[in-house]
């Protein structure tokens, strides 16, 4: 089975960062991932894309073609990118960001709980505990387990504690 998975927001939301670690993941559970992204040169503010595909088999075309699941962290993204997800796909958006009240998505404030919790730079980990939550793409251990590998070592406490906020927001809207 092949998952294709867009991220997409604006630089400085995590969203390169956030699809590397979605692959990392897929790849320790044994899965063939392949991970692309796409960023305007400012370094805050512009668009940015990442774009994860995560199949049982070999994979053979990098991209995304018709969406699985969108992750929308900016109005810009999902009116960008709300046409290319195939019919009855997933839709993920941070609520305080975007507006999507005519389509049927799955919303979470991942902004603002980052925020509580003292950075709102962890906004991704929250996002990434409530799509692995919601979707199951990718098994919670792995991800949890990828993080702790792979983010700056003296953040890695507060990106469990946002990955494990998303998990739990999932787990009490459903």
């Amino acid at each position: 089975m092949r998952t294709e998975i867009r991220i997409a927001g604006f630089g400085g939301q995590g969203v390169v960062l956030a699809g590397l670690l979605l692959g990392e993941a897929a790849i320790r559970d044994g899965k063939q991932a392949v991970q692309t992204q796409s960023y305007g040169p400012e370094s805050r503010g512009g668009a940015a894309r990442s774009e994860i595909l995560i199949s049982d088999e070999k994979i053979d075309y990098p991209k995304v073609i018709e969406a699985d699941i969108l992750v929308a962290l900016s109005q810009e993204a999902f009116d960008k990118f709300r046409p290319a997800v195939r019919k009855g796909g997933t839709i993920i958006i941070d609520r305080d960001l975007v507006n999507a009240e005519a389509d049927k998505v799955h919303s979470a404030p991942f902004t603002k709980m980052a925020d509580n919790l003292g950075k709102k730079v962890v906004a991704n980990s929250v996002m990434l505990g409530y799509l692995v939550a919601s979707t199951e793409v990718i098994s919670a251990e792995s991800m949890q387990a990828v993080i702790r590998e792979k983010v700056p070592k003296h953040t890695i406490d507060i990106n469990l504690q946002a990955y494990d906020e998303g998990i739990e927001f999932w787990r009490q809207e459903k």
